[in-house]
């Protein structure tokens, strides 16, 4: 686990202790943010995307070529950390991570106020480098991803339907989750509640146990990705069919 002081690979144990030790409420700390942040991040994150495809696309086929479809991603991932990745996450670690002694935030409202009040805008942006990375990796590749998997069918005339979606983005999740969470570690250490810059949070990782410490948690995040990388381009797929006809384009 990335934080906390249950020393475990068991995601099962750290969820007991947590449940016998804070009770069943304290597994949706953050649940608001997390929600608000999800919203805000993906809007930002599919607009940015569809922009950019719309002007790199094939004039012929509508397709991108897999590296345009990569940087794409890689771009949409900086917008979004920019306008709402790295203040959301700075504010929902805060919150975890200060739930673990006295509480020094009452909401997510009042952590942004608090930390604003103590050191300014740049409080909010605390691990900006690792964040963006991360956003631009983890962006990069699964919107990057998941376009080359639906071109591919495409082009071979497969029908796309909401198992296509579901397995094209499931498997998105999956060789996101892998190729990025380096970069989810470090953003985690940099956003802990007293912040770290990108660099004292490298060292940090490396002195606690090395390269190996980048993936730890990576099997529970693994879970968390395949499912909501195939359930967020189901819907995705299905809203962006349905909103033409809503607003009258033909």
């Amino acid at each position: 686990m990335q934080l906390g002081t249950v020393k475990t690979r068991n995601p099962f144990v750290v969820i007991n202790h947590v449940v016998r030790t804070e009770g069943l409420p304290a597994l949706y700390k953050g649940f608001p943010n997390v929600i608000l942040g999800s919203m805000g991040k993906n809007a930002i994150r599919f607009v940015s995307f569809d922009a950019i495809k719309n002007v790199w696309k094939d004039a012929e086929t509508g397709e991108l070529t897999p590296t345009r479809s990569l940087i794409a991603g890689m771009t949409a991932g900086v917008v979004t950390s920019i306008f709402a990745v790295t203040p959301t996450q700075r504010i929902k670690t805060a919150l975890i991570d200060d739930g673990g002694g006295e509480r020094r935030f009452r909401s997510g409202l009042h952590a942004a106020r608090v930390m604003y009040q103590e050191r300014g805008l740049a409080a909010l942006y605390y691990g900006f480098s690792g964040t963006t990375l991360k956003a631009i990796s983890a962006t990069g590749v699964r919107m990057g991803t998941y376009n080359i998997l639906k071109d591919y069918e495409h082009s071979r005339n497969v029908q796309s339907t909401m198992s296509t979606s579901f397995m094209n983005g499931a498997v998105a999740g999956f060789v996101t989750t892998y190729a990025t969470q380096p970069f989810d570690t470090l953003k985690t250490r940099c956003q802990t509640s007293n912040g770290a810059s990108t660099v004292e949070a490298f060292r940090n990782i490396m002195a606690d146990g090395g390269i190996r410490v980048f993936w730890s948690g990576s099997i529970v995040r693994l879970g968390r990705t395949i499912l909501s990388g195939g359930i967020l381009f189901t819907v995705y797929e299905k809203i962006a069919a349905a909103m033409p006809p809503l607003l009258g384009a033909k």
